[in-house]
């Protein structure tokens, strides 16, 4: 079935508040940008390198082609009816209320998750320059700088968010640059090794670590990729979604190839893969044993800018994603309340409460990156259920709405087979997740989170049923109380 507004636009606006479009077509170009390019390639690509070594180049590739198509299918529901204002939406639609609601808190610990992961990272960014401050500090600061920022207003946010991306794009660009400059130059590192091609091949081969270490590599790459679908979101407060939409879905190819692969080539053409330190940012590190002090600074504050970015992104998303609940009545109602500026205010709030939990586990770990792991794992299973959901509802969307798949100008590519492929593509996924001590552990607790969900799901509806059924006795009540004398 199709959306379709109960009242005019007139009356909802006296009604309830709605978000504004206020996002023009180069916000969500580089919003889309700073969605597929954040911590997990500059922090987690070292593990992942020491884990898979140079075939970590095709996990990404694999991983990328797969979510490509995640999202075509994103982009053709959303453009089919531009009343959805997310994936939560289109989900309830076409797979029934339980998905928007299991799809929308899901969504919303997605991102909780990801920015405690994001803070994690910007902490110990920010203990590049200065080790001996608690991590608590640059943990609460950033917190509170972006929450100042959401409150502005939404095209605060994007502009936010445009500047951040900006900042990674060229960053990248340069690394890119600089890595082809060594590579094509034959540049020394301190101990004698140079840069070369032959780092693809050498100690111990494409796979040097055998399947094991192919497979394990995957934990932390699929987490690089999480918030690919910020941009179905970001697409309620877009300006021209029709237009702008297919643009920025269709440049992910392009990014994935110059900003992933083209990054993690030259690192591991430039130092050899078992050189790389998993403890560290190998961006940071690839210029500090080149011997240039200086720009090592400069990477890390790229780095430590695309956290807040990530973290920015994850505050935005979180907030409407609840907003969305419960102005569907599947969150409470005072989420649905929008300040002048047209934010979710409280929505807003109640997500960054949950953020505190970062500097929990700043203490409650050995180091960064094991609190790092442990966070983007669960970030990682709750995304594959999102992306999941949304390629369910494209199965459904196709078999409830032939009329709009046939009128479709942006379909995806590849149909059913594609979503098939996909689907195989992410039970490998969770079963290499299964595969280590420290993944699989976190694999053994995101159940409870659904279990949760089941049990929170059944009793608003058992008390959805009861206010249903008192309405007859109430009118009973009042009806018997008008025949009285």
């Amino acid at each position: 079935m199709e959306i379709k507004p109960e009242t005019s636009v007139d009356s909802r606006a006296e009604q309830t508040p709605h978000l504004a479009r206020s996002l023009s077509n180069r916000h969500l170009q580089l919003i889309a940008i700073g969605g597929t390019i954040g911590t997990g390639l500059f922090m987690g690509a070292g593990k992942a390198i020491s884990l898979a070594g140079p075939s970590i180049l095709l996990i990404y590739a694999i991983i990328g082609f797969m979510l490509y198509f995640v999202m075509r299918a994103l982009g053709e529901i959303l453009l089919s009816n531009l009343e959805f204002r997310s994936f939560a939406d289109f989900a309830g639609v076409y797979l029934g209320p339980w998905a928007q609601f299991f799809t929308g808190w899901t969504y919303w610990l997605c991102w909780v998750v990801t920015v405690v992961a994001e803070v994690i990272a910007f902490s110990g960014y920010v203990s590049f320059w200065f080790p001996h401050l608690s991590h608590w500090i640059p943990a609460l600061g950033v917190i509170a700088v972006l929450l100042t920022l959401n409150m502005l207003s939404v095209r605060n946010f994007g502009e936010t968010e445009f500047w951040f991306s900006l900042i990674k794009i060229v960053a990248i660009l340069a690394l890119v640059g600089a890595g082809i400059y060594m590579l094509s130059t034959g540049f020394a590192l301190p101990d004698g090794t140079k840069a070369s091609l032959s780092h693809l091949w050498e100690n111990g081969g494409f796979f040097p670590n055998g399947y094991r270490g192919f497979i394990a590599g995957f934990q932390i790459a699929i987490f690089a990729f999480v918030g690919i679908e910020l941009v179905g979101t970001a697409a309620a407060e877009t300006r021209d979604p029709a237009r702008n939409l297919p643009k920025a879905i269709n440049a992910i190819p392009v990014r994935m190839v110059l900003f992933y692969l083209g990054a993690l080539f030259v690192i591991l053409t430039v130092i050899p893969w078992d050189q790389v330190d998993p403890n560290a940012s190998p961006f940071v590190a690839m210029f500090t044993l080149a011997g240039l002090g200086a720009a090592a600074h400069v990477v890390n504050f790229v780095v430590l800018t695309s956290a807040a970015s990530s973290s920015n992104s994850g505050m935005y998303s979180s907030s409407r994603m609840v907003y969305g609940l419960a102005t569907s009545k599947l969150a409470p109602e005072t989420f649905a309340k929008l300040n002048k500026r047209k934010v979710p205010v409280n929505a807003l709030f109640f997500s960054c409460v949950f953020l505190l939990s970062a500097v929990v586990l700043l203490y409650a770990e050995q180091s960064i990156i094991e609190a790092f792991t442990i966070v983007t794992t669960i970030s990682a299973l709750l995304f594959i259920f999102i992306w999941s959901i949304i390629l369910a509802s494209y199965l459904a969307y196709r078999r409830q709405r032939p009329d709009l798949h046939d009128r479709s100008t942006f379909k995806l590519p590849g149909g059913r087979a594609a979503v098939a492929a996909v689907f195989a593509f992410f039970a490998f996924t969770i079963w290499a997740l299964a595969q280590e001590p420290d993944t699989a552990a976190a694999l053994k607790v995101t159940p409870v989170w659904f279990l949760a969900l089941a049990v929170a799901y059944l009793i608003m509806k058992f008390k959805e049923g009861r206010r249903a059924g008192a309405q007859p006795l109430e009118r009973q009540a009042i009806d018997s109380a008008r025949k009285m004398p």
